[in-house]
This record gives C-alpha cells, sequence and structure tokens, in this order.
C-alpha cells in the first residue's frame, strides 16, 4: 500500500505541474479509483485496489514509470489518506482541465481520464455516498471534488449524476439537523459561482440547465427553513450553518436573475415571500447572523448581490425591467413593516472585535462603540426602501407622513451612537458621520436621499402649495435629515473641499458619484438661494463653535496662570444659538437677499486632503449626451464614453498636475480657513456669548465660496486632461454644468 501511496502523489505534484501523462489512461484510473465505504462510514479500499491485477486479468502499472525526479515523502499510507489524496488529484485534474493555462495535450489526456471515471467507476455517486460519512474532512474533500466534477461536466454536456440529483432533492425537500443539508447547498453554491467565473457566452444555458433541477425544491427549502422555531432546536449550531449557506445561495439566485436575465421561482422567492428572512431578526442568534442578514436585504435592494461572490470581471446588468421593480417594491414595503413593528430595536449595535466565524474568542475583551457595519446597513436599508417606495406614490401628504415616522425612527435609533452635538446641531450631518468609512453606502444615501427630497418637491410644487407650506416642508428636510444642500455641504467639509477627490470619485467606477454629482448639480441652478442661505448658517455655526473653543482655551489658560484648581471645558456648543438656526433654515431664501453677505474675491487656495488610491477607469459610465437635455429629476443621467481611454496611471499623474499640491498654497489655504470671523465695521474680537444675526457678517472664506472655488478648481482640472485625451469619457455636459454654477453665483454677488 505504501507504493500504491507514493504513485498517486507522484502523479499528484506532475498534474499540479500541468505535466503532460504519457501511460495508459486506464493505469490512472486504477490509482484515481476512490475506495468506498463500509456501514459505519469508514473509508475501506475496495477489492481492484488491494489486490494484484493480475487476478483480475488488468495490468498494474509500474510505480517507476510514473515517478519524477523527487524524493518520495513517506506518510502514513492508511486507506482514508489514499482516499484523500485520490480526491485531490482529481480536483486539481479537474481544475487544470477548465484552466486556461493547461496546454492543450496535457488538458486532453486529463479529460479522457475523467469520462472513464465518470463512465467505469461512476465516480459522482461515489463522491455522493462520501457524503454522507461521520467523518468532516472526507466529506468535505468529497463535496469540493464533485463541485468542480458537477460543473465539468455541465460545460461538456454530460448527464449529471441521478444519485446526486436525488440526494440534494431528498435533503432539502424538508429541513433537518443533518450535515448533508450543509454539503448539500454547499455544492450548488460553488457549482453556480463556477458558472458566474466562466467567460463563455453559454453560461446562460448552462446556467438554465441547472437551476430546472431545483427549481421547486429551492422554495420547499426555504418555506421549511425559516418556519423553524429556533428556541426549540437542539443543535443551534446547525441551523445557523444551513441558514448562512442559504443566504449566500439565495445571493447568488438573485444575482443570476440580474446579470444573466433569467427567470425561475426560485430567484424571485425572497421577494414573493420577505418576511421570512426578516423574521430570522428576531431570533436569538449570534450578532453575525443579523449582520449578514441586514447586509444581504441592503444588496437585494441596490441590486449589488453577488459581487462579493462572483470572482473576476463581473457580469454586465441587464435592464431594469417590470418584474424587477415589482419585486423590488415588495421588498421595501416588508422592510418598512418590519420597522413599523420595532425592527431596529432588535438590532445587535454593540460593537465586538472581528473574531473568526463572529464569535468572540476567549482572551478577547470587547470593544467599546456600535456595530457600525449594522449602522450603516439598516439605515441604507431604510432611506433606499422610502426612496423605492416614494417612487410609487403620489401623495404629497402620505410621503410626508412616512418621512416623519420613519426618519424619526431612524435618527432615534442612530442617537445613542452618535456623538451629542451631531443631531442637536444639525440632524442632517447624520450621513456623513454614519457612512464616514464606505464611500459607496455613504453615496447610495446621498442619491436616495436626494432622489426622496426631488420626488416629494415635486409633489408640492405640482399642487401649488402656498409659500407658508412650503416653508414648513423646508423646515421638515431638516428636520429630519434629507436636505440634500446640507447633505453634501457636510460631504465636501469630510474631503475638505479637495476637488483632486470630487475627480477620483467621478473617474471611479466603485461609487455612483457621477450619477449624484450631476443630479446636484441641476438641483443646484434651481435652488441657489436657498443653498446659498443653508451656506450662511453653516458659517455662522463653525464660527460660534470656533468661538466657544477659543473662550474655553483662554478660560483655561487664565485658570492655570491664577493656580485654579476647578477644571472648565474647552469647548462649548451655544445651544440656544443651535436652536436659532435650526428653526431659521425653515424660512425661504428670498426674504434675505444672498448679495447681503460679501465673500472674498482674494482667496483662491482649497485645502489638499490626501486623495483616495483610484481604482481603475470604469467600463462605463452614464452618457452625458442625454443628461444635458434631461429633466432636472432624472434618475439615470449619461455619460457618452470617450473613444480614447488612457491609462489610470497617466491620468491620475496629470490630475496632481492639474489641480496643484504646493506646499505654500496649502498653508494658505488652511490659514484663511481657521481664521476667525469678524463682525462688519468692527476690530474688536467676538465675545463668548455672541448672538447676532447672519445679515451682519463678512465672511473671508464662507462655505459657498469654498464649494464655487472647488467647483472652479474640478472644472479646470477635467478641462486640462480633456484636452490631453486622458479623461475617461466625454465630460462636456458636466463641465456645462460646473459652468453654470460659477455664472449664477458670480450673478448673486452682482445682481447689478
Amino acid at each position: 500500500m505504501r507504493d500504491f501511496f507514493e504513485v498517486l502523489e507522484q502523479l499528484y505534484k506532475k498534474v499540479l505541474l500541468g505535466a503532460t501523462l504519457e501511460n495508459d489512461n486506464q493505469d490512472y484510473v486504477f490509482y484515481l479509483n476512490p475506495a468506498f465505504s463500509d456501514q459505519a462510514g469508514s473509508p475501506v479500499m475496495s477489492s481492484e485496489c488491494i489486490t494484484t491485477p493480475g487476478a483480475q486479468g488488468e495490468r498494474q502499472p509500474s510505480p517507476v514509470s510514473l515517478s519524477i525526479s523527487v524524493a518520495p515523502v513517506y506518510l502514513k499510507s492508511d486507506a482514508q489518506e489514499i482516499t484523500l489524496l485520490q480526491l485531490t488529484v482529481i480536483k486539481v485534474m479537474l481544475t487544470r482541465i477548465l484552466s486556461a493555462e493547461t496546454q492543450l495535450p496535457a488538458k486532453e489526456k486529463y479529460r479522457e481520464i475523467i469520462q472513464v471515471l465518470l463512465m467505469s467507476s461512476d465516480l459522482d455517486s461515489k463522491l455522493t455516498c462520501m457524503l454522507q460519512n461521520s467523518d468532516k474532512l472526507l466529506p468535505h474533500m468529497a463535496a469540493k471534488c464533485l463541485a468542480s466534477l458537477l460543473y465539468f461536466q455541465l460545460k461538456e454536456k454530460i448527464t449529471l449524476s441521478n444519485s446526486w440529483i436525488v440526494f440534494c432533492q431528498k435533503n432539502l425537500s424538508e429541513y433537518s439537523e443533518s450535515d448533508k443539508v450543509v454539503y448539500c447547498l454547499w455544492t450548488l453554491t460553488v457549482v453556480i459561482k463556477e458558472i458566474f467565473k466562466d467567460t463563455c457566452s453559454q453560461k446562460t444555458e448552462i446556467l438554465k440547465q441547472f437551476l430546472t433541477l431545483f427549481d421547486t425544491i429551492f422554495e420547499v427549502f426555504y418555506n421549511s427553513l425559516f418556519s423553524q422555531h429556533f428556541e426549540n432546536l437542539q443543535e443551534t449550531s446547525k441551523i445557523v450553518n444551513s441558514l448562512i449557506c442559504f443566504l449566500e445561495l439565495l445571493e447568488l439566485l438573485i444575482a443570476s436573475r440580474i446579470h444573466l436575465d433569467l427567470h425561475f421561482t426560485c430567484q424571485r422567492i425572497l421577494f414573493l415571500k420577505p418576511s421570512c428572512v426578516l423574521g430570522v431578526i428576531t431570533w436569538p442568534v449570534e450578532a453575525f447572523v443579523k449582520r449578514k442578514i441586514i447586509v444581504f436585504l441592503k444588496k437585494c435592494l441596490l441590486w449589488k448581490v453577488g459581487e462579493d461572490l462572483c470572482r473576476g470581471a463581473a457580469p454586465a446588468l441587464t435592464p431594469p425591467s417590470c418584474p424587477l421593480d415589482v419585486d423590488t417594491l415588495a421588498l421595501a414595503d416588508a422592510v418598512l413593516q418590519a420597522v413599523d413593528l420595532g425592527l431596529l430595536r432588535t438590532l445587535p449595535v454593540h460593537g465586538q472585535p472581528s473574531c473568526f466565524g463572529g464569535e468572540v474568542q476567549p482572551g478577547c475583551e470587547q470593544l467599546p462603540g456600535p456595530d457600525h457595519v449594522i449602522l450603516r446597513a439598516a439605515s441604507l436599508l431604510i432611506i433606499k426602501s422610502l426612496e423605492i417606495k416614494f417612487q410609487n406614490c403620489a401623495s404629497a401628504k402620505e410621503m410626508k407622513v412616512d418621512l416623519q415616522r420613519f426618519m424619526s425612527e431612524l435618527l432615534t435609533f442612530l442617537k445613542p451612537h452618535l456623538e451629542p452635538s451631531v443631531l442637536s446641531h444639525n440632524p442632517c450631518e447624520w450621513l456623513s458621520r454614519v457612512f464616514i468609512e464606505q464611500d459607496d453606502d455613504m453615496l447610495e444615501a446621498a442619491r436616495a436621499s436626494m432622489g426622496i427630497y426631488l420626488k416629494v418637491t415635486r409633489e408640492y410644487e405640482a399642487a401649488e402649495s402656498l409659500t407658508q407650506e412650503k416653508e414648513m416642508w423646508n423646515h421638515h428636510t431638516h428636520e429630519n435629515g434629507y436636505n440634500p444642500h446640507c447633505i453634501f455641504l457636510f460631504f465636501l467639509k469630510n474631503v475638505g473641499f479637495d476637488s483632486t477627490v470630487l475627480l477620483d470619485f467621478l473617474i471611479s467606477s466603485e461609487t455612483c458619484f457621477l450619477e449624484y454629482f450631476v443630479r446636484y448639480l441641476k438641483l443646484l441652478h434651481r435652488d441657489w438661494d436657498r443653498f446659498f442661505t443653508i451656506c450662511r448658517y453653516f458659517d455662522v455655526t463653525e464660527c460660534n463653535d470656533s468661538i466657544n473653543i477659543r473662550g474655553g482655551i483662554s478660560s483655561l489658560v487664565h485658570d492655570r496662570s491664577s493656580n485654579h484648581t476647578e477644571s472648565r471645558p474647552l469647548a462649548a456648543v451655544g445651544s440656544h444659538w443651535n436652536a436659532h438656526a435650526c428653526v431659521s433654515w425653515a424660512s425661504d431664501a428670498s426674504s434675505e437677499p444672498p448679495n447681503e453677505v460679501v465673500v472674498s474675491q482674494e482667496s483662491h487656495a482649497t485645502p489638499q486632503a490626501s486623495s483616495r488610491p483610484s481604482p481603475q477607469a470604469p467600463h462605463s459610465l452614464v452618457d452625458y449626451d442625454t443628461s444635458d437635455d434631461s429633466e432636472v429629476e432624472s434618475t439615470d443621467p449619461c455619460l457618452e464614453k470617450s473613444e480614447q481611454t488612457p491609462s489610470h496611471q497617466e491620468a491620475m499623474t496629470e490630475i496632481q498636475d492639474s489641480v496643484g499640491t504646493s506646499r505654500h498654497r496649502k498653508e494658505l489655504s488652511l490659514d484663511l480657513q481657521s481664521r476667525p470671523v469678524a463682525p462688519k465695521e468692527s476690530n474688536t474680537p467676538f465675545s463668548a456669548d455672541c448672538e447676532m444675526a447672519p445679515n451682519s457678517i463678512v465672511y473671508e472664506v464662507g462655505i459657498s465660496h469654498r464649494t464655487v472655488k472647488c467647483f472652479e478648481e474640478l472644472q479646470g482640472a477635467i478641462s486640462r486632461l480633456q484636452k490631453k485625451n486622458l479623461f475617461p469619457y466625454n465630460p462636456r455636459a458636466l463641465l456645462k454644468l460646473l459652468k453654470q454654477v460659477e455664472i449664477i453665483r458670480n450673478k448673486s454677488m452682482n445682481p447689478l
């Protein structure tokens, strides 16, 4: 038996290198034919492997003929190790067949060996039997080998083993606390993953053939799994394993509907019965299970399912269809109903260290602070659900009531996990604080909140609401944290008004910033007065905060010099002023003309924040030829892709040169921003209890000026890149929008 193991070991090394095998196919089949399993579940060698082939009329291949010039490693050659090595060689051989790097002669030889194993040794049936083994390692290796073998059969159009199909249908017909369910789900998931990774044009047909066998049984298992009473189960770990595996499979099924345009009931089951999955959040399961479900539902609403599971190039999205919209609306409604029933109160938001399996390991202490993954996912889930619901709602009053109810619920949920001053200072700041570490989710949330604002505003304008109602509506947008101007200004503050960061976002295909930015610029054109009013209160609030900080520091210095032992806070935000500012936002901008606040034209510098690493240029972006003439509330602006797309590294090198990063400009801009704001016609500093109207302040560098200056720098950088054919798409309409902002600003500063 030692010689048998050594030959297998040498065969494994040759296949791993992709070497061409020279012996007859039957010689290799002899060594690769897996062992059977006895009644106790322990692997034993079949008679073909332990008896001399001469007694059976077969020729045993010489070990020397398969050897390569390496020293053999002598391990314990028992029956189980031989079976595991056989499965490993078969798995590597299948991988080599499917690899484009394997040379054609070697690939053909491997293919012939596998086909002989399937026909003469009933390999797939033996692997299915191994899934029922009580040992942990053997079923795991058998499942990996079986998944590759099934995909090979689908690619080669070989009929799948009936024994494996029956095995899966039997174990998935109802949930049972058995490891067989997990192996079935895992094998199915791996096969679908392999189909997704394939670059052939027939992948849709291959997946259609595969899903046809299990369409009905998936629905049966869905109902059975989610109808379990968790507290009555003996081994909760097994249902958790089944749940995690099934969620991964469910995500791939939904992704196949989006990317490959297939239509099966199993692909819609989540949208037809979403309450089943939402109900798991109320189960007494580990926090990582609830986290996975919330993230999964978020990706379903954003149609981003499958991105983490499908390695390699992501398949192209198919155009939205009516069934997709209907299903998304059903899921959004179910989410909002669950929130109404107290979903947010059941979420575990207390932070834990990131440990394998989601559990706190011995010796690890629980880290302070909330679980930001759940905070972000839950927030985006609610915002996106509201946007989807409002797209199919025509009543402005109904939308306002829903906004009040659900946004109030969300802000109450977030309040204990944010700094006390955030929601009291400006409720719209919650978005930038919650999503500060996740650019893509932050921009998705900003885009969704803008969609909500545009939809409700459009309905109010269509109803020709009274001025007083419009003012109340403006106050409502601030009070409930979804005013688009505040959200965008907080975003700009987070990136330091750095145009290179905006440019990086525009070039990147990893976020929806392009669409969001275009829609905001269009809104800015028609809503400039309100934007300017909000900017003034941003400036006043910053001024007030700066005064309190400097006042606190002066008091601290005075206390130290006087040997006072009583400690005083370094900063305190004036609650009366903040309340006054929040209420004042409700007033219409026309009551306070923008030209009453003078912004210095001499300051041109902006702080240069460190740019994020730039991903590669996008494969496809929005076609800007259509966005130029589209409606302001258009949800899908388009950009025309240029004919020449240079390397991203060359483009980003030019970006840095276009915007400029000199130390002098950076220091100057930081000095200007840190300079205190002074009252008009006064040389005395502010007092700590300053409460003056914003009209009486002259700003050297205000928020509106810094915003427009950032746009000007962005416009100049894009223009220079476009002239050198370094911008990845045609930015004509984007440049036009940026130019119009500059024109509107100049008119507001010089009305005559």
